[in-house]
């Protein structure tokens, strides 16, 4: 299948990337020129590291504020602004107003095609995850389709080159892979040790702790329905209150994972911690080659329905994917760069969902054959990568056919945007196991299970595997508190069961005092990264973000940050089996060695590092020359 060629912007940005290096080496020498002529003066290199406070994130503020004293060793002028994280995805996702940011991935990088959308040059435009940093590499781009047209050894080869590239012109660094830690109690439920909590599968894996019956009151009396009902309520404390403001899979700034929309919409399957993926809302698929195409013939699972009754058909998964690949549902033409039509008059343009880009662009065309069935034809891509594009949400198309019209958004600068986009989409409508009851935002949110999802409905024999009946639970509750440390002390007065965000290592020693209280400590996570913006100077010199990745010295933040409760990396890959053996961590970075010693850094050999990236110095302070 032909290959659609690169856009004239997308071609101006890689040039300009792979530029960048070569213009900055001899930055150097003609600034200090002109430094001396009077020309120009020496301005310090500054950079703002932006992240979120210390009761929404453990680690990430104390990360930030190391970063920054290693950068004022090399006489970078560094300085660290916490928001809140609607506000820092809002700047870093959707603005592309940072410098560098630090911030935990959004999910785990199970598979080679996860770093798609993350790093390929077509998403630099691409508002949300998809390229955060504006980075351009011909070479990444090539490995990037290589690994998705290709299987076996030829994959692995591809996938262990771009992860060496990624690790050498440094696009973002990756810092370490926490433990998630959280409090739980045992009492009402149990399965905590295995469950996964950043997904929604590991709130459905979960057992009752014994039979959900009515238990005598202390005066001998039975106890009312409403308390029986409590006792069966899995109650949640969180530290992020966007979920309970917004359910929409397709906000940026509002989805940290997809935990809870995961719990309210299906998607036609899932993927596994191997990084394979499993049918779920579809009964079956199957694969065959089409004049040179991969098409999938998708069978759901029969009865299924929307949460207000109406059948869930083939019609709503090709909807899907149409939405996701333009929100307006009527593009029309457009120019290469994605930009107005031929006529300049801007209609017909396209306004693709910022979210799920890297799984819906496999998707060339979906169709629906009948009701249940559903025929996906995919572009230039191996069946293993394409059946990635499953694990997106499914869309009712008579609730979101109606949220197609283009809107202003003040404040947000990344183009167009649709109803689709910006609806908090309360109340939703999804066919997942859990349905919406009611919300507080800010405060709480309450689901319960969906009497008619397959879950429920289906013999044990043919629901998917390791799932044996419905939720364990007969209400989800989620309240919102201030702090980890709050949370935690909510689960130890018994006032919740779980702590639903992970909390800070600092807490450890709370949980294991509280003698009715389970650690429950999960090593299946997303890495923290300091990411940077290759389209703004200096960071769009390679050379020098490779010296920045240098001046990060992983062991002492495991120690200092994580109190061991991490893991240092250098890959962002979470499975092992696609890292190669001379990128696992051994002790020390094997790309971007740090500069120093026991995390503290060399200030004379990190100037010799900088002056070699083309940049000088003024006694202490790394500079630029600027008019």
């Amino acid at each position: 299948m032909e290959r659609s060629p690169p856009t004239v912007a997308t071609r101006r940005r890689v040039l300009a990337g792979l530029a960048g290096g070569g213009v900055a080496a001899t930055a150097g020498c003609i600034g200090r020129i002109r430094s001396v002529s009077g020309w120009e003066s020496s301005t310090q290199v500054r950079l703002d590291i932006k992240t979120v406070p210390a009761d929404a994130d453990p680690y990430a503020l104390r990360i930030a504020r190391q970063l920054r004293e290693w950068y004022r060793a090399a006489g970078i002028d560094a300085r660290v602004t916490p928001m809140s994280e609607q506000e820092l995805f809002r700047q870093v996702l959707l603005n592309r107003e940072f410098d560098a940011f630090v911030a935990r991935m959004p999910a785990r990088f199970r598979t080679p095609d996860s770093l798609f959308p993350l790093l390929h040059s077509r998403f630099v435009e691409t508002p949300g995850w998809q390229n955060p940093f504006g980075y351009a590499d011909l070479e990444v781009n090539e490995l990037l389709e290589t690994q998705r047209r290709t299987t076996g050894r030829r994959r692995a080869e591809a996938a262990a080159t771009l992860q060496t590239e990624i690790a050498r012109t440094q696009p973002f660094t990756v810092l370490a892979f926490p433990d998630d830690i959280r409090a739980a109690r045992p009492d009402r439920f149990r399965g905590w040790q295995g469950a996964d909590l950043r997904s929604p599968t590991g709130y459905l894996s979960l057992d009752r702790t014994a039979p959900g019956r009515e238990r005598g009151t202390a005066d001998g009396t039975t106890a009312t329905a409403e308390a029986a009902s409590d006792r069966r309520t899995l109650r949640v404390a969180t530290t992020d209150p966007r979920a309970t403001a917004n359910l929409n899979p397709l906000a940026v700034e509002f989805r940290r994972g997809d935990a809870v929309t995961g719990l309210l919409y299906d998607s036609l399957g899932y993927e596994t911690d191997e990084g394979t993926t499993e049918p779920w809302l579809a009964e079956s698929w199957a694969f065959s080659e089409v004049d040179d195409a991969h098409v999938a013939r998708v069978t759901l699972r029969p009865g299924t329905t929307w949460h207000d009754g109406t059948p869930l058909t083939a019609a709503d998964v090709a909807f899907t994917y149409d939405l996701l690949a333009d929100t307006t549902l009527d593009g029309g033409p457009s120019t290469d760069d994605g930009g107005t039509t031929a006529d300049g008059e801007g209609e017909g343009e396209r306004v693709p969902a910022p979210r799920f880009q890297g799984r819906s662009s496999l998707v060339a065309d979906a169709e629906a054959v009948d009701d249940r069935t559903v025929e996906v034809r995919f572009v230039d891509c191996d069946p293993t990568v394409a059946a990635r594009a499953f694990t997106v949400p499914v869309f009712p198309e008579h609730v979101w056919m109606n949220r197609t019209d283009t809107v202003s958004l003040g404040g947000l600068e990344f183009g167009p945007a649709t109803e689709a986009l910006v609806t908090n989409n309360i109340p939703p409508v999804g066919s997942g196991p859990l349905r919406f009851v009611r919300n507080t935002p800010r405060e709480s949110l309450v689901l319960e299970p969906f009497a008619d999802h397959f879950l429920a409905r289906r013999p044990p024999e043919e629901l998917p595997r390791g799932f044996a009946d419905a939720p364990a639970f007969d209400r989800l509750s989620v309240r919102v508190v201030g702090s980890g440390v709050t949370a935690v002390e909510v689960v130890t007065d018994g006032d919740a069961d779980v702590t639903g965000t992970p909390v800070g290592a600092d807490t450890v020693p709370r949980i294991g005092r509280a003698g009715d209280t389970s650690l429950v400590v999960d090593g299946r996570s997303a890495p923290y990264v300091v990411g940077y913006n290759a389209l703004r100077q200096p960071l769009t010199n390679p050379q020098f973000r490779n010296t920045l990745a240098r001046l990060v010295h992983r062991p002492s933040l495991v120690r200092a940050v994580f109190e061991g409760y991490a893991r240092p990396t250098v890959s962002p890959l979470s499975t092992r089996r696609w890292v190669p053996s001379e990128l696992r961590w051994s002790g020390e970075d094997p790309v971007t060695p740090f500069i120093g010693s026991d995390g503290t850094v060399d200030a004379e050999r990190a100037r010799e590092a900088f002056r070699t990236a083309g940049y000088s110095y003024d006694g202490d302070r790394l500079v630029r020359t600027a008019r």
